[in-house]
Parts: C-alpha cells; structure tokens; sequence
C-alpha cells in the first residue's frame, strides 16, 4: 500500500448536493434505504445492510484487490498492518486427531511462555467454551482481547489436562527471521513488507554480513505484501544506485525512488511462490533485472495495483485501488507475475507444511534450489 498525493478542493453546499443528486449510485442507495425505512415490514440490521451495500459495491468494481473492512473488523486489520496483536504470543494448528489445536510456537517472552505453554502442547478450551465449538477462527479471536485483561486456557501435555490463566499483552509479531546453515549461508524469512519490516530485514542483512555470511537467501513464499514504503528501504539497502520502483496514481502522478551507491554485494537468491503478492513480487523483480540475485520457486501472483485505505464516518473503511506499480525497468506485473530464473515446484503435501511452518529445511526442494544457486 502507499499514500497517494492530496488534492485541497473547495465546493459551495449546493455544488455538492447537485454533484450527489446526479450521481446514479448515491441515488440509487438513497432510494432503497428510504424505501427500506419507510415500507418495509419486518425488523433489519441496519449495520448489515450497510456492510452489505459497501462491500457490494467494491466487489462490483471488477477489481479482486479493493475491499471493504468493516467498523467491527477494522483493529484486525490494523494489527495485521501493524504486525502486532493483543493475546498471548502463540500459534495453533489442527491436530491429526481433531481433539484440539496443536501449540505450534510461543512468543519468547510472551504471556504463554510466562505461564509455562510449550510447543506440542494441545489446547482443549478457552474459557468454558470447546475449541472444537469455536473453531480456529473463533479459537483465535477468544484467546485475544485488550491487554491487561485474563483469558483461562485448557490445555493438554502428554495425555494429561492442564489449566493456565494468562494476562495478554502486546505482542510484536517477527517480520524477519533469520536462519544460517552449516555452511554460512544465511536464510532470512520476510513474513510481509508491512510495518518493522525494513528496520528488521536491514538488522539481519547487517549481522549476516557482519558474521561472515558467504551469501544470502531471501524466503517471500507465501508473502502478501505490504508497504511501498517497507520495500524501497529494504531495496535500496540491498541494491546500488538506479531506480528501484515506479508507480502511477490515479491522477497520472508518477514517482521513481531510487537508490544509493552502497549495496550488499554477496550472492544471493529470492525465493517465490504462487502466494508471493504486490510488494514481495517487486522485490523479487527489483533484484532480478539488477541480476543481484537468483529467483527460485514458482511464478508468482501478478498483482500490478495498489491500495490506498479510506476509513469511513462509522468506522468502517475501503481500501480500493489508486494506482499501479512497476518495477525497474518499468515492466508492469499485472495478471504476469514474476517467472523465476530455476524453475522448482512443491508437491501438495510439502506446500501444505510450508504454509503452516513445518518443512524441514532439508526437505524443501525449493529452499535446496536457492541455496544450491547461492554456493
């Protein structure tokens, strides 16, 4: 996502009330809602209906990457941008045995740590309420809340039921996380180009160099991108002096940002998938036509536009397209993706794990193509 320019317009009252009269949309709207209001005989949700016709109405653009957030969804959306949440610090899965959800990482330092929740671990209940009731959406939603409050967890260790009562937190989610092999090489996993993730991505760059790293492997499978913002600086960090990315506004303004002379001269290669999307795309474009690195996976999505958030009176927002982005060299991305230099697939079971953090490094037939085109 990134900020577009701010037009500063001024209209008399009765300029505006023209301008909506012979909009066909607002008159339409303004209809059935009066119509609604006045005949109809039974009882409706009016927060509904009105989440109803906003999403509608994006959906009906044609465009699948503008959407509509409602009022109730909206701190969710800000703790996904903002890569932090209010809860406990871990993960769940489904278990084989669908008897709970599986631990699947605890947050150092977070509440769960605290109280004593390790990985394996099973959670059986939150409150009074079964998990296998709530499902893992709702399982999700229940385990967090504001912090400073208590939620009360059932779990179950080696057969036997335990209980914990927990005080969320704050949690800073990782963007970056960095792995090395046996033989030096690092791998740093970029989760989103959301908020944290230049300062992040630059600080394990910077350690891997530092430590003598002979060379480095970027992981954005799966990565739904993020911020214009995030990804310039990582860019720019990586890359010596050119242009880096270009956008298009709405109103035809276009932008360059470029970068320096100081870059990161090691090998390195960019691993993608299917799921790569918007910014992890451009990044993996940006380090290909600078040939600063060798892309491995599979094509990815081929998202070109970007999305500005407009928040709403009653709290509810729409992020619609407002703009379209390219790379270097001024290809567009859209509906074409980034085609990866070695071409390496996963098989169903392997992109399953993937997804969930459970491939093994020597069992990841992607990861084993990047490293091998690193050496």
């Amino acid at each position: 996502m990134a900020a577009t320019a701010g037009v500063t317009f001024c209209v008399t009252w009765t300029e505006l009330r023209a301008a909506q009269a012979s909009d066909p949309v607002t008159q339409k709207v303004s209809e059935i809602s009066k119509d609604l209001s006045s005949y109809f005989i039974d009882d409706y949700d009016e927060t509904k209906l009105g989440d109803a016709a906003a999403d509608a109405m994006i959906q009906a653009t044609g465009d699948r990457w503008s959407y509509y957030i409602s009022a109730a969804d909206y701190a969710a959306y800000e703790e996904q941008v903002n890569n932090a949440y209010a809860g406990v610090g871990m993960t769940i899965r489904s278990t084989d045995n669908g008897e709970g959800y599986e631990i699947l990482s605890v947050a150092a330092g977070g509440p769960a740590e605290a109280g004593g929740v390790k990985v394996g671990d099973v959670l059986l209940k939150v409150g009074d309420q079964s998990v296998l009731d709530l499902g893992r959406d709702g399982t999700v939603d229940a385990v967090r809340g504001e912090a400073g409050t208590d939620v009360a967890l059932t779990l179950s260790r080696d057969g036997k039921d335990y209980s914990v009562t927990l005080e969320r937190k704050d949690i800073q989610t990782p963007v970056a996380v960095k792995t090395m092999t046996d033989d030096n090489i690092a791998v740093i996993k970029i989760a989103n180009f959301d908020t944290n993730c230049a300062a992040e991505t630059i600080a394990e760059v910077d350690e891997a160099v530092a430590a003598g790293a002979k060379g480095i492997v970027f992981d954005v499978r799966n990565n739904p991108g993020g911020l214009k913002t995030e990804l310039v600086k990582v860019l720019d960090h990586l890359l010596p002096a050119g242009p880096l990315f270009r956008s298009r506004d709405y109103a035809g303004k276009e932008l360059v940002d470029t970068s320096d002379a100081s870059c990161v001269t090691l090998p390195m290669a960019v691993l993608v998938n299917g799921d790569s999307y918007s910014a992890a795309e451009f990044f993996a474009a940006a380090m290909q036509e600078y040939k600063a690195a060798t892309i491995v996976g599979t094509k990815t999505c081929g998202k070109g536009n970007f999305q500005y958030t407009y928040r709403l009176t009653d709290g509810s927002a729409i992020a619609i397209s407002t703009g379209k982005y390219f790379t270097p060299n001024g290809v567009s991305l859209t509906n074409v993706g980034i085609t990866p230099d070695k071409a390496v697939a996963l098989g169903e079971a392997d992109t399953e794990k993937l997804l969930e953090g459970q491939l093994s490094a020597k069992d990841d037939a992607q990861l084993q193509a990047a490293l091998a085109a690193v050496r």
